[in-house]
């Protein structure tokens, strides 16, 4: 049993992939700041046995950029590059988006790389669990997860708490065991991928490949 929670959650996604478009970099004054925001690529491929064959999914991720990581990774870059990034997950200020905000990135020239899309998240289940069974027969647990990130400004040279709230899918067996088994207030830890709904805002929302509860007495 888990006897109290984290001061610090995890939240840590890692992107390989190819730059949508040039990056918009610009700079803040007072002090001399540059930032950009980009839009990366990754791409899935995996085979569906209901159409016996191979399909593939692009997922485009929204990416902010601050400090002096923008001039030493991101001035050159071009559309097609390779993109290598490391970040979490934030809401954006700017229209209410879910993106995420880089905190190291790598330029590669243009060509074909696998894609790697990775995220590792935990915090506390902040309502009830929504259990489904897909119309392909499969147990679909959804998981409203509420993260708190300590996270250093580079603009304010202060650090803060950020919360945020994700969706977590989960599959399969384990989405049965959290179904049962997990209530609010319960601490999970996921290790997936990045996601987003098909809504107007392109919600963002971690599939899971392996949940771990850890539930409170």
């Amino acid at each position: 049993m888990l006897s109290e929670s984290p001061q610090n959650h995890l939240c840590r996604v890692t992107l390989l992939g190819n730059l949508v478009n040039k990056p918009d970099i610009r700079y803040q004054a007072n002090p001399v700041v540059a930032f950009a925001e980009l839009t990366l690529a990754t791409h899935s491929r995996w085979f569906d046995k209901t159409s016996n064959s191979f399909k593939e999914w692009t997922s485009y991720h929204t990416v902010k950029v601050i400090g002096e990581i923008v001039e030493r990774a991101l001035i050159f870059a071009n559309k097609g590059d390779i993109i290598l990034l490391q970040g979490h997950l934030i809401n954006s200020k700017k229209n209410n988006r879910e993106i995420i905000h880089a905190s190291y990135a790598q330029t590669f020239p243009k060509g074909y790389a696998q894609s790697i899309n990775q995220i590792h998240y935990s915090g506390n289940i902040v309502a009830d669990i929504q259990a489904v069974t897909t119309e392909h027969d499969k147990a679909l647990a959804e998981v409203i997860v509420e993260s708190k990130q300590h996270i250093y400004s580079a603009i304010t040279q202060q650090s803060y708490v950020v919360t945020i709230k994700r969706p977590v899918h989960v599959w399969g067996k384990q989405a049965l065991y959290i179904a049962e088994h997990g209530k609010i207030n319960d601490q999970i830890i996921v290790d997936g991928k990045l996601s987003y709904l098909n809504n107007k805002n392109k919600n963002q929302f971690i599939d899971a490949h392996q949940a771990v509860l850890l539930t409170k007495n």
